[in-house]
Protein backbone atom coordinates (compact mmCIF):
# COMPACT_ATOMS: atom_id res chain seq x y z
CA UNK A 1 0.00 0.00 0.00
CA UNK A 2 1.42 3.46 -1.01
CA UNK A 3 0.08 5.25 2.34
CA UNK A 4 2.65 2.61 4.02
CA UNK A 5 4.95 3.90 7.05
CA UNK A 6 7.51 3.18 9.40
CA UNK A 7 7.57 5.33 12.98
CA UNK A 8 10.58 5.82 13.92
CA UNK A 9 12.22 7.86 17.44
CA UNK A 10 12.87 11.12 16.36
CA UNK A 11 16.52 11.15 18.77
CA UNK A 12 17.69 8.07 17.51
CA UNK A 13 16.07 6.24 14.74
CA UNK A 14 15.14 3.21 16.56
CA UNK A 15 11.82 1.37 14.97
CA UNK A 16 8.63 1.98 16.92
CA UNK A 17 5.97 0.78 14.87
CA UNK A 18 4.43 1.14 11.34
CA UNK A 19 1.12 2.45 9.77
CA UNK A 20 -0.29 -0.99 9.20
CA UNK A 21 -0.99 -1.06 12.77
CA UNK A 22 -3.20 2.40 12.96
CA UNK A 23 -6.35 1.90 14.32
CA UNK A 24 -8.28 5.05 15.53
CA UNK A 25 -7.96 8.52 14.75
CA UNK A 26 -6.10 11.70 16.29
CA UNK A 27 -8.54 13.05 19.33
CA UNK A 28 -9.11 16.16 19.38
CA UNK A 29 -6.77 18.42 21.29
CA UNK A 30 -3.75 15.96 20.77
CA UNK A 31 -1.07 15.22 18.36
CA UNK A 32 -1.19 10.98 18.39
CA UNK A 33 -0.69 8.03 16.30
CA UNK A 34 -2.45 5.56 18.05
CA UNK A 35 -1.46 1.61 17.30
CA UNK A 36 -2.68 -1.63 18.31
CA UNK A 37 0.74 -3.11 18.46
CA UNK A 38 4.20 -1.74 18.54
CA UNK A 39 7.87 -2.74 17.94
CA UNK A 40 9.77 -4.46 21.05
CA UNK A 41 11.80 -1.15 21.34
CA UNK A 42 8.62 0.39 22.70
CA UNK A 43 9.02 0.12 26.77
CA UNK A 44 6.49 1.49 29.67
CA UNK A 45 6.80 1.76 33.24
CA UNK A 46 4.37 -0.12 35.22
CA UNK A 47 3.76 2.60 37.79
CA UNK A 48 0.89 5.31 36.57
CA UNK A 49 1.14 8.98 35.71
CA UNK A 50 -1.77 11.03 35.96
CA UNK A 51 -2.58 13.95 33.18
CA UNK A 52 -3.30 17.00 35.70
CA UNK A 53 -3.42 19.59 32.60
CA UNK A 54 -4.78 19.97 28.69
CA UNK A 55 -6.51 17.08 26.82
CA UNK A 56 -5.23 14.37 29.49
CA UNK A 57 -6.45 16.03 32.68
CA UNK A 58 -7.32 13.53 34.96
CA UNK A 59 -6.43 10.47 32.95
CA UNK A 60 -4.17 7.56 34.19
CA UNK A 61 -1.73 6.39 31.74
CA UNK A 62 1.14 4.93 31.28
CA UNK A 63 4.40 6.50 29.42
CA UNK A 64 5.70 4.59 26.59
CA UNK A 65 9.52 5.22 26.35
CA UNK A 66 11.87 4.37 23.56
CA UNK A 67 14.17 1.40 24.64
CA UNK A 68 17.44 2.64 22.76
CA UNK A 69 17.45 6.08 23.80
CA UNK A 70 15.02 6.87 26.67
CA UNK A 71 12.59 9.74 25.28
CA UNK A 72 9.46 9.50 26.00
CA UNK A 73 7.74 8.96 22.57
CA UNK A 74 3.68 8.17 23.81
CA UNK A 75 1.10 6.74 26.45
CA UNK A 76 -1.01 3.74 26.94
CA UNK A 77 -4.17 4.94 28.75
CA UNK A 78 -5.46 3.36 31.75
CA UNK A 79 -8.34 5.27 32.83
CA UNK A 80 -10.23 8.05 31.01
CA UNK A 81 -12.86 10.14 30.77
CA UNK A 82 -15.66 9.08 28.38
CA UNK A 83 -14.54 10.82 25.05
CA UNK A 84 -11.12 9.14 25.37
CA UNK A 85 -12.49 5.96 26.07
CA UNK A 86 -11.81 4.13 23.72
CA UNK A 87 -8.03 4.94 23.55
CA UNK A 88 -7.69 2.89 26.59
CA UNK A 89 -5.35 0.08 26.20
CA UNK A 90 -4.21 1.34 22.94
CA UNK A 91 -0.85 2.53 22.25
CA UNK A 92 -0.42 6.76 21.35
CA UNK A 93 2.62 7.95 19.71
CA UNK A 94 2.82 11.69 20.02
CA UNK A 95 4.22 12.97 16.75
CA UNK A 96 6.58 15.44 18.03
CA UNK A 97 8.56 12.57 18.92
CA UNK A 98 7.88 10.51 15.86
CA UNK A 99 9.62 10.24 12.66
CA UNK A 100 7.88 8.05 9.62
CA UNK A 101 9.82 6.59 6.76
CA UNK A 102 7.40 6.80 3.57
CA UNK A 103 8.31 3.05 1.86
CA UNK A 104 6.67 3.90 -1.15
CA UNK A 105 8.90 7.81 -1.24
CA UNK A 106 11.75 6.60 0.79
CA UNK A 107 11.00 10.22 2.30
CA UNK A 108 11.40 10.59 6.15
CA UNK A 109 9.13 13.53 7.24
CA UNK A 110 7.76 14.75 10.88
CA UNK A 111 4.64 12.23 11.79
CA UNK A 112 2.84 16.02 12.49
CA UNK A 113 2.83 16.30 8.54
CA UNK A 114 1.85 12.95 7.52
CA UNK A 115 -1.30 12.21 6.05
CA UNK A 116 -2.76 8.83 6.72
CA UNK A 117 -5.76 7.50 5.34
CA UNK A 118 -8.90 7.41 7.93
CA UNK A 119 -9.31 4.12 10.02
CA UNK A 120 -11.22 3.41 12.87
CA UNK A 121 -11.35 0.71 15.82
CA UNK A 122 -14.44 -1.27 13.80
CA UNK A 123 -12.12 -2.32 10.73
Amino acid sequence: PKECAVFHCRCCWTVLGDSLQLCAQEPPGLSLLVCFKVTNDVTWEDSLLVGLEGALLGCAYNLLSCRSCGLAVGFILYSAASDLAYLRGLFCFFKNSILCYHLESQMIIEASKADFPAVTLKK
